[in-house]
């Protein structure tokens, strides 16, 4: 089992501000604990013994709230960004750790799939990357655009379109990914780098082995990064459509 992971909570939740009250959008409480929080356990739950979180926007708040990490059975680093690096850049702001395979989990959503099945498939495929997808036909989600991905039969991307384009699939980045050391070198440091408009692509076009992992259909997928989204999740664990574990 991947035993490292990233958790992304570096960014700065304007859409949210007016709901969050100040909070940082990793602090808001959904479903009686801070989404942060519910992310740490599932990862602890998973086998994950240490993590990495990025941080910017009331980063002293998240420190101050989660600790060090012994409260979730982790030990934890904060990596701080003067200025935000991207979904991706955050990962090669990391490189020294990033020595094996490694987990990136975006900390303003909550997905739930089994990790030990997706990193099974991962070592099988040989990927160098692996994104996990939720069906927006079949998977309880909170509607929020996400990258539509195309694969073949053998679970092989075969093309990724950021924010929509509903009409090219149904499956969407669910923003859980396993990740090999080799793409760092698409990852130039020191600036924003994003996976979805800039590391996927670059990863079709010189032919890397990128690879689709549809979650379990008892997975799902809340993204939640606006009022609407969120008042979407609340409406589905309140009808126990999702379970937080």
């Amino acid at each position: 089992m991947t035993r490292k992971a990233l958790v992304l909570a570096a960014g700065l939740g304007s859409r949210l501000r007016a709901l969050a009250g100040g909070r940082p959008k990793p602090l808001m409480a959904f479903g009686g604990a801070p989404i942060l929080a519910h992310n740490l356990r599932w990862l602890a739950a998973s086998g994950v013994d240490e993590v990495w979180i990025n941080l910017h926007y009331a980063a002293e708040a998240i420190t101050a709230e989660i600790g060090d990490g012994s409260a979730f059975g982790l030990t934890i680093h904060y990596v701080f960004e003067p200025r935000l690096l991207g979904t991706a850049g955050a990962l090669a702001n990391i490189g020294g750790a990033f020595d094996g395979r490694m987990w990136v989990v975006y900390g303003d959503s909550l997905v739930r799939c089994d990790l030990a099945a997706m990193g099974a498939a991962h070592g099988a495929t040989h990927a160098e990357l692996t994104i996990a997808l939720f069906d927006r036909d079949r998977h309880p989600h909170t509607g929020v655009a996400g990258g539509r991905v195309v694969a073949g039969p053998d679970g092989a991307v075969t093309a990724f379109v950021e924010g929509g384009a509903a009409a090219i699939s149904g499956l969407v980045n669910a923003g859980v990914y396993l990740a090999e050391p080799t793409v760092l070198d698409l990852i130039p440091t020191g600036r924003a780098v994003d996976f979805g408009h800039d590391v996927f692509p670059a990863m079709l076009a010189s032919h890397r082995r990128l690879m689709a992992h549809v979650i379990e259909p008892e997975g799902y997928c809340l993204g939640l990064d606006t009022p609407e989204s969120f008042a979407a999740g609340e409406r589905l664990l309140a009808e126990h459509r999702v379970v937080l574990a």
